[in-house]
């Protein structure tokens, strides 16, 4: 994956829309559009495998309006530029984190010190319970 490529494939790609925000700002907020709303087509992005690809739609499936785009939103700042900027790098991230194949598990053994010691603690707790029992009448 090529976030470079990514980034910039989104920020040509992407089609935002803008609406009156809820966000702070006072009157502002009533007057100016600062909300933006930014979806990106997963399909068109350039920079991804088919693989990653796959995966990423497979992953952000929640995500994804009708028309099979990656929708996000942002009005948390006054300025459009600011949510713009917000909601381009919200989107960035959820593709490169989607996509990106965890790491295989490489299956491995407990040294012979680590099994005694945890027989060793076993046995200890073993003998703590046993002599919380009735005392045995000789």
């Amino acid at each position: 994956m090529r976030i470079e490529c990514l980034r910039a494939s989104i920020q040509a790609k992407a089609e935002r829309e803008y609406a009156r925000s809820s966000g702070p700002g006072g009157q502002n907020v009533n007057k100016v559009e600062t909300k933006v709303r930014v979806r990106v087509d997963l399909g068109q992005l350039e920079g991804l495998s088919e693989a990653e690809r796959a995966r990423a739609q497979g992953l952000l499936a929640g995500r994804l309006d009708a028309d099979a785009k990656l929708y996000v939103a942002a009005d948390g700042e006054r300025s459009r530029a600011a949510n713009e900027a917000i909601a381009l790098a919200r989107m960035l991230e959820l593709i490169v984190k989607a996509a990106r194949f965890p790491k295989k598990r490489i299956a491995t053994k407990p040294s012979r010190a680590a099994r005694e010691r945890r027989l060793s603690g076993k046995k200890q707790r073993s003998s703590i319970k046993q002599d919380r029992g009735r005392p045995s009448v000789d």
